[in-house]
């Protein structure tokens, strides 16, 4: 017979687990993503929703969450895996390479975010110590919401990833020493700030030097114990270990526990068991960060906004308003162009997870009373329900920033060129098909969207442009009326697509080969004028079947015959 704490529990289970595995389904189904439908799964199932409509109608109890506290330990677990497999991502390099970042758009945001909203809660009548938490709390962004958007988009590590990761960063420092000037408001008089901040720094240093020194001296050698050891369950331990103690050893200190996180995924990056930590990891991630994410929406109290609706409209346009316009001022003068800026201060925007931590700190100790307390944390709360909205409108604007194209041509004109191979896209796999044509003295000019990727391939002495290859006046400069072929490595399916659609429509006498996601996407190209298509779901699974049947022990020329019959059997399945 189960405890009665017990069968609660379990009953919570259950509903979180049909909101994770009914409900978000049928959200991605309507095209919302996946952060959106566990925080309103988490505002209709949860204590002001469904839950408050329980002791009139008992049977409703079954739908509901009883006791959020409870997942609280669980969704603070999906915060952890999310930064250490951002932390995984990075590089010590990549990070410092985003010092000035950091700590320049970073610290700027933060700083005059704090005074300009603590300002104003002291203008509407706010005691000054309640005013100044009021802009500690809500100056901070939301690191596992941001993080998972741009992870989700695949942006994590591109130019605006990099930006709000930066200023994402400097905010999880500061979280130990605002959490030390709210208790430093109620604690008796004489006690020194500056000792209690000096002595605050000094132990976050110590953590973070521990955390190196023994992800430096010791992680490798734990890993590969575990692996000799011979169970994925090991290393699933060993890594569950690692992810814990490194949070459990800066949350000590003081520090945030997504501090340590992340850096116990740098260190970990730096090792042959990168990939399989990713790969044991993502689904734990996936399932407690939702959880996170309802946690979020259950903590929004429906009565108090709708009673004071105005109040609270009123506020959370205010703040986004104000974090906004400084975000951005911060980022274009330390972190890079304006569309870029734009797009990341879009997304840095809203309040954080921290403001609530913040708001029950100064709470507890009497620093900030009830009312005011509910109304940042409803403002808090509705601010980071609207940050994949406010993604979109960021992303929007950038691009319309951006524009097309710096020019309509190139900067040297290959309209007259003959004989050559343009390659639209040239990232790794671009490259990789312009070594070896270049190794048979072929003649190529490449187009990318990408200014990182156009720099690094000029340095390493390609013919390489900044252009966008769907555009005719783009294509004529490369050359197209005298090219031999294009090929297209693009992995954006609607990128490509119109690639092929434009130079089709220009040369439909010349070859188009192209890269395709899938089988799908391969007919797409087909239809639009590719000659060619090289699915890449297809050749990896032909490549693997190949390493897999040598390991069987079969001869080269076998395994090429059973591979080339499959390949022509693939491929003719597409040309149908």
């Amino acid at each position: 017979m189960a405890e009665p704490g017990h069968e609660i529990l379990i009953k919570d289970a259950i509903v979180f687990l049909f909101a994770a595995g009914v409900v978000v389904p049928v959200f991605r189904y309507l095209k919302l993503p996946a952060v959106v439908g566990f925080m309103l799964s988490g505002i209709a199932l949860g204590p002001y929703a469904l839950g408050s409509l329980a002791h009139s109608h008992p049977f409703l109890e079954y739908f509901s969450i009883s006791e959020p506290e409870a997942a609280a330990p669980f969704a603070e677990l999906g915060v952890l895996f999310l930064l250490f497999l951002l932390g995984l991502e990075f590089s010590f390099e990549k990070l410092w390479g985003l010092r000035r970042a950091v700590f320049g758009a970073g610290g700027l945001q933060a700083a005059i975010s704090a005074l300009v909203i603590g300002l104003i809660a002291w203008q509407i009548g706010l005691p000054a110590e309640a005013a100044i938490i009021c802009g500690l709390a809500l100056a901070l962004s939301s690191t596992a919401i941001v993080m998972q958007l741009l992870i989700e988009q695949k942006q994590a590590a591109q130019p605006v990833g990099r930006a709000a990761l930066s200023v994402l960063l400097f905010q999880d420092i500061l979280v130990a020493p605002i959490l030390i000037f709210v208790g430093f408001v109620n604690i008796e008089a004489g006690t020194n700030l500056s000792t209690v901040l000096l002595e605050a720094l000094v132990n976050g240093v110590i953590a973070i030097i521990v955390i190196l020194v023994i992800g430096r001296f010791g992680l490798r050698r734990m890993f590969r114990l575990a692996a000799a050891a011979g169970g994925r369950d090991f290393l699933m331990a060993l890594t569950l270990l690692t992810v814990v103690g490194a949070a459990a050893i800066t949350a000590t200190a003081g520090l945030s526990l997504a501090l340590g996180a992340f850096l116990a995924g740098l260190l970990l990056g730096e090792t042959e068991f990168k990939h399989q930590t990713e790969v044991d990891l993502e689904p734990f991630k996936g399932i407690l960060l939702g959880l996170f994410f309802m946690t979020v929406g259950m903590s929004l109290n429906l009565p108090s906004i709708l009673s004071q609706p105005w109040v609270i409209l009123s506020g959370l346009g205010a703040l986004l308003v104000l974090k906004l316009v400084i975000g951005f001022g911060a980022l274009r003068l330390f972190a890079g162009p304006t569309p870029m800026s734009v797009e990341a201060a879009f997304l840095l925007a809203p309040a954080g997870e921290f403001a609530f931590v913040v708001i029950a700190a100064a709470t507890a100790i009497g620093a900030l009373a009830p009312e005011p307390a509910g109304l940042m944390a409803a403002i808090a709360g509705l601010s980071m329900l609207l940050i994949p909205v406010l993604g979109k409108i960021g992303n929007y604007l950038s691009d319309r920033l951006s524009g097309p194209e710096p020019t309509h041509t190139l900067e040297d004109d290959f309209s007259a060129l003959e004989g050559h191979v343009i390659i639209a896209g040239f990232g790794r796999v671009g490259q990789a098909v312009a070594r070896i044509l270049a190794a048979e003295e072929a003649e190529i000019v490449a187009l990318e969207r990408s200014a990182f990727n156009v720099s690094h391939a000029r340095n390493a002495g390609w013919r390489a442009y900044l252009g966008d290859a769907a555009r005719p006046e783009i294509l004529h400069s490369a050359g197209a009326d005298g090219a031999m072929m294009f090929i297209v490595t693009v992995d954006d399916v609607t990128a490509a697509e119109a690639m092929v659609k434009a130079f089709h429509k220009l040369r439909p006498d010349a070859p188009i080969i192209a890269r395709a996601r899938d089988h799908e996407h391969a007919q797409r190209l087909m239809n639009a004028g590719a000659k060619e298509v090289i699915p890449d779901a297809i050749e990896s699974g032909l490549q693997m079947a190949g390493r897999t049947l040598s390991e069987f022990g079969y001869n080269d020329e076998t395994i090429r015959d059973r591979l080339a019959a499959e390949r022509d059997e693939e491929y003719h399945r597409i040309a149908r």
